[in-house]
C-alpha cells in the first residue's frame, strides 16, 4: 500500500530538481516539498544531513576520478581538498594547478601558500585558513 501511496504521490506533485514556486507561488524542491518559511516550510535536519553526504561522496569521487593521485595523500589533505571540492566544484578546485603540483610533489607548506594566494582565498578568509592549515599538516578544526 505504502509503495502506490508514494507511485500517486509522484505522479500527482511531479519532480522538479531546483526550487520552484508551486501555484500558490510559494518555493517548493522535488516532489513538492514545501521549503518557504512564510507556510512553515523547512528543510528536515535529517534530510539536510543526507544531502551533505550524498553530495561530499559525489563530489569527492569525482575528483578522485580526475586528479587519481589524491588516494595517496595523507587524510588531511584529502580532508582539505574535499573541502574546497564540496565549496567549489571538481572544476573549481582543478584550477588550482600550482597548489596540485605541489601536493603531488609532497610540498605541503607551498601548497597551503598557493591555496591561500587565491581570490577564493579573499572571498573565505576563515575558511581559506582552516583549510590551508590541513594542507600543512595542522590540526584546523578551530
Amino acid at each position: 500500500m505504502f509503495h502506490e501511496l508514494i507511485q500517486d504521490l509522484k505522479r500527482d506533485e511531479g519532480w522538479k530538481a531546483s526550487a520552484y514556486q508551486d501555484h500558490l507561488g510559494y518555493w517548493t524542491i522535488g516532489y513538492g516539498f514545501l521549503v518557504d518559511e512564510r507556510k512553515g516550510g523547512t528543510l528536515p535536519r535529517e534530510v539536510a544531513e543526507y544531502w551533505l553526504e550524498y553530495a561530499v561522496k559525489q563530489r569527492w569521487d569525482a575528483f578522485c576520478l580526475r586528479h587519481v593521485w589524491v588516494q595517496d595523500q595523507p587524510w588531511d589533505v584529502q580532508r582539505a581538498l574535499a573541502n574546497q571540492v564540496y565549496q567549489m566544484g571538481v572544476e573549481g578546485v582543478s584550477n588550482f594547478r600550482n597548489m596540485l603540483t605541489a601536493l603531488q610533489e609532497g610540498d605541503r607548506v607551498k601548497a597551503a601558500k598557493e591555496a591561500l594566494d587565491s581570490r577564493w582565498a579573499i572571498q573565505t578568509p576563515a575558511r581559506a585558513a582552516r583549510v590551508a592549515a590541513l594542507m600543512r599538516g595542522n590540526d584546523a578544526l578551530e
